[in-house]
């Protein structure tokens, strides 16, 4: 279940790129557990299909081993299947595959990756008891092919509404449940076995022993449910995200917040930043990894949502100094500060939807130190 800081560690890690069908960009922060076991994959232009692109999240636990080797070899396993192989010598690289060509790629690049990790784990004789979940999309001239094992998630947003989404796999779900009752093991306050929170993952294996069945038939499946959409013009972003992400955030929540920040910023490793920050605020405990694809339709910053911002900004800035001269002579900490703002949020307009008070966290702070040390949080760091 992993273990705590005293403190998180709010530094992040990011990435950007694209071309002219997207651009993306990546954040990741280690929050408040003990290590930092997330990964994540972003490859525009794959080799020798230069107009096929793939980006995974991988949320590792117990251990950040099979979550950085899928990252890196995940895609190499999918592509050196016969279906790719063939396709690509057959020089089609700018056309498309049959979708079950590609399922049967993806499917079999899950299964042979697992089998490869668990013999370089036995080899080493390292007893490795890490595992992964994956969320990945592998994006092909006219299709999305989206990705996933385990609890991480991923979404499209198309016409400022969630078009897709994917379905997290749970112990507690009754198909998972039922394989996981016929592997001989058990589901306990929704976890398996009472310990594993996610029914598919990649390494596990120690949830992966029952000699009677096969690798998708185990306790914990390594077999990916893969889903394919169809690509269209008015198509905005597709999110990947750990659960770390999703655990404080509904589906429509984070989409409806990443539009709010596109609307009042054009960079999208803030837009990525923003969404971390929030989620910590938010409450997660766990690691944060998010990876946003945006396309030519995503929303662009304009004068009206920024002007928007700026009177929702100088509105909280006098909630705050309000709630602070009113309790002037009592002690009063920030966290107390948040909840008492959080409370008293309805009486502001236009704070970012799905992120609230908690997305403006800095800005109250700042605010906070000012009233009480004369100094602004940028001053006092």
């Amino acid at each position: 279940m992993g273990a705590f800081l005293d403190k998180p560690k709010t530094d992040k890690k990011n990435e950007k790129g694209g071309n002219s069908a997207f651009k993306f960009a990546t954040s990741s922060m280690q929050g408040w557990r003990v290590d930092m076991e997330d990964s994540h994959s972003a490859k525009v232009g794959l080799p020798s299909l230069p107009q096929w692109s793939f980006f995974a999240v991988f949320d590792g636990h117990a251990g950040s081993k099979i979550a950085e080797y899928s990252s890196h070899h995940l895609i190499e396993h999918v592509l050196s299947h016969k279906k790719f192989e063939n396709f690509i010598n057959n020089g089609e690289k700018g056309g498309e595959m049959p979708d079950e060509d590609v399922k049967e790629a993806i499917r079999d690049g899950f299964l042979n990756l697992d089998l490869k990790m668990r013999e370089i784990s036995s080899t080493r004789n390292d007893n490795d008891r890490s595992g992964s979940t994956a969320t990945c999309v592998l994006i092909s001239p006219q299709k999305y092919y989206f990705v996933n094992c385990g609890d991480s998630r991923s979404l499209l947003c198309r016409d400022s509404k969630v078009h897709f989404s994917t379905e997290d796999h749970k112990p507690n779900n009754p198909l998972e449940k039922e394989r996981i009752l016929n592997a001989g093991g058990s589901v306990m306050i929704q976890r398996v076995n009472g310990s594993l929170a996610v029914s598919r993952a990649l390494g596990d294996y120690e949830y992966k022993n029952v000699e009677s069945k096969g690798p998708t038939e185990q306790l914990v499946s390594p077999d990916p449910e893969i889903s394919v959409v169809e690509r269209h013009e008015t198509d905005q972003f597709i999110v990947l995200a750990c659960d770390g992400i999703f655990d404080v955030s509904s589906n429509d929540e984070l989409s409806d917040f990443i539009i709010s920040r596109m609307e009042i910023c054009d960079d999208l490793v803030k837009v990525c930043n923003s969404v971390v920050d929030t989620s910590l605020n938010k409450g997660s405990r766990d690691n944060m990894t998010l990876i946003i694809l945006a396309f030519p339709s995503a929303p662009k910053s304009n004068s009206e949502a920024k002007k928007r911002e700026e009177e929702m900004e100088e509105k909280l800035k006098n909630l705050v100094k309000e709630i602070c001269s009113e309790v002037k002579d009592e002690p009063l900490e920030i966290g107390g500060l948040m909840q008492t703002v959080a409370n008293r949020q309805h009486e502001i307009k236009n704070l970012p939807p799905g992120g609230g008070v908690y997305a403006k966290r800095f800005l109250i702070e700042s605010v906070f130190k000012e009233v009480y040390t004369g100094k602004t949080a940028s001053e006092d760091s």
